[in-house]
């Protein structure tokens, strides 16, 4: 049988065998971060770890890692389908499309009404051709795209494809919009924000975001990082 965590509450951690371990990532850590305190945890014996399907370090949520021979799935867990919730912003930009950069402009959302706003999500719901944010992981020539941005280096960026499935509009409070999205890997949902804020001839960055699923994995199930590294340590299950 897989070794693939289930029941957060009675563990049975055999890194021996390889572990899949659902964390929820905290604000501002880096998916790179939680890799290397959980590598750092299980040193001893010299195993692989890696993650499935990175978070921005200003989101939080489900965090897919696998160590030592489910290495081999994390292709298979980031192809599946993301579930996310947050808030959108409206009346705002950013570089960034999200509060890692200041806001570059702003406009008036005082005309704005609530069935604009829910009619704006239907034209999102299908197949997308996204350009993702130029502050983003992205390669080009070796580099990250972030890294170039940070420079002030204009890059041209190329759209790829995506397929939303849901995007609801869970709560209005401008200028704030809580809504819960799912989509397909690869998808950026800050692009989907400032997108958002196009379709009603505004603008809008993301102002918070929580990733709840992926594939049949959920938030839920997920261990709080400390805990887990506590837990770990105390079973010594190295």
């Amino acid at each position: 049988m897989e070794n693939i965590q289930e029941e957060k509450n009675e563990p049975a951690f055999s890194f021996a065998e390889g572990e899949v371990l659902l964390v929820d990532k905290p604000l501002t850590w880096t998916s790179f971060d939680v890799v290397g305190k959980l590598r750092n945890t299980i040193k001893p014996l010299k195993l692989k770890v890696g993650h499935a399907g990175t978070l921005d370090p200003l989101a939080t949520g489900l965090l897919i890692i696998c160590t030592g021979k489910f290495t081999k799935k994390i292709d298979s867990f980031q192809a599946e389908d993301k579930e996310y919730t947050g808030t959108i912003t409206l009346g705002a930009t950013t570089p960034s499309y999200d509060l890692e950069t200041e806001i570059d402009q702003t406009f008036d959302i005082s005309h704005l009404t609530e069935e604009q706003i829910k009619e704006a999500t239907q034209s999102f719901i299908g197949e997308l051709d996204q350009f993702p944010p130029a502050h983003s992981a992205i390669k080009i020539n070796g580099e990250r795209l972030y890294e170039k941005a940070r420079r002030g280096e204009e890059v041209e960026l190329k759209s790829r494809k995506v397929v939303i499935q849901e995007f609801e509009i869970e709560k209005i409070e401008l200028p704030l919009v809580f809504f819960r999205i799912k989509c397909s890997k690869g998808t950026y949902i800050r692009s989907i924000a400032q997108d958002f804020g196009k379709a009603l001839h505004n603008g809008a960055h993301l102002s918070s975001l929580r990733r709840t699923m992926s594939g049949e994995f959920h938030v839920d199930n997920a261990w709080n990082l400390e805990n887990l590294i506590q837990t770990i340590r105390a079973q010594k299950a190295l």
